[in-house]
């Protein structure tokens, strides 16, 4: 059978002119699994209210992570791809949910190369289910398979939050960090709303509904990305032997008035060197590639709030982008997808 990866990650504007940056956001933000609102209401938000506010700011943020290859997640994903297609056979392109390379580009490149193409395995770079990244990522692949009629078929790879691979590549590629003095090490992962939790709760009954749910057991756990998050951060913390005291794990990026999950990263940086954590190590396993919200939001930004309330030392550890273990996992994976292992893929 003739096989080929598409590895899908967020995406990036094509430059950081304040009319790419609008072009980006008003596709990102009109996402009705972003914001969940009905469409007029959402395009009245996005196209009135946030996009023509919010892309100047938004721009001289892209510019101060830009490189002279373009965008950080763009560049990292490419090298990703070019990694990892020198462990495996079959031919691997790289896919944006938002922007370019498109999910179309990235699919009429593989036909053109392979005319007799079977099966297409999707790997949306998320670690965890959340209805704002899996799956809409997913599901938008869906949506451009079907509407241009590829004769392949689609299959995807499954949040991999608490694959033995990948928690043991992220702990690996954290611990050189733990080897300079720290007082604690923080856990940042996207933020998404409330609301999503309980509409991604398959029982209903679950989530945010019953006292630690996250750690009760539940059908639920299977499309809940708090539970999935306080999961990988157990894990990675057991592994690297950091005690309880010394690692606390919270939520960035928040958009808008509503009740998003907590704790907030940005309110958590401005209170932890008042509770005596003045050299702090934080990480962000929601991302796998460094992008505007580690190296703007949490590098620059976070660690200005962190120090002003003072902090004395303030460490961003990379996220996993070409860590050899990272390229070693999903050559793993898609070397049990070849062979017709199921285990790692959504079905």
């Amino acid at each position: 059978m003739k096989k080929a990866i598409v590895l899908m990650n967020l995406g990036s504007p094509d430059s950081t002119e304040v009319k790419d940056v609008k072009r980006y956001l008003d596709e990102f933000l009109m996402d009705e699994r972003v914001i969940d609102k009905p469409w007029l209401l959402r395009a009245f938000l996005v196209k009135a209210l946030i996009v023509p506010f919010r892309s100047p700011n938004s721009a001289e943020a892209y510019k101060s992570i830009w490189t002279e290859k373009g965008s950080p997640l763009i560049v990292i994903t490419k090298q990703l791809q070019k990694a990892l297609q020198k462990e495996i056979d079959e031919p691997v392109v790289i896919a944006m949910r938002y922007g370019n390379p498109s999910t179309k580009q990235a699919f009429d490149t593989l036909v053109e190369k392979n005319k007799d193409l079977e099966e297409v395995l999707v790997v949306p770079l998320y670690p965890h289910y959340a209805m704002s990244s899996y799956e809409t990522a997913a599901e938008y692949a869906k949506e451009i398979h079907k509407k241009y009629n590829y004769s392949f078929r689609l299959e995807f790879i499954k949040p991999f939050y608490d694959d033995a691979a990948y928690l043991y590549a992220l702990a690996e590629s954290i611990r050189p960090y733990l080897e300079q003095e720290y007082d604690q090490i923080l856990f940042s992962y996207h933020g998404i709303p409330e609301r999503h939790v309980h509409k991604t709760d398959v029982t209903g009954q679950h989530c945010l509904k019953v006292a630690n749910c996250c750690e009760v057991p539940s059908e639920a756990h299977k499309y809940c990305y708090r539970h999935q998050c306080l999961y990988t951060s157990k894990e990675v913390a057991k592994m690297l032997q950091i005690p309880e005291a010394k690692w606390r794990f919270s939520f960035q990026s928040r958009l808008g008035r509503d009740e998003w999950l907590k704790p907030y990263t940005v309110i958590r940086l401005a209170e932890l060197p008042k509770e005596g954590v003045k050299k702090l190590m934080i990480v962000c396993p929601a991302f796998v590639s460094d992008c505007l919200e580690t190296l703007e939001e949490i590098a620059i930004e976070g660690k200005e709030v962190f120090m002003k309330a003072g902090g004395e030392s303030f460490d961003l550890i990379p996220c996993l982008n070409v860590h050899p273990l990272w390229v070693g996992a999903l050559a793993k994976w898609m070397k049990e997808y070849a062979a017709g292992k199921k285990e790692m893929m959504l079905v």
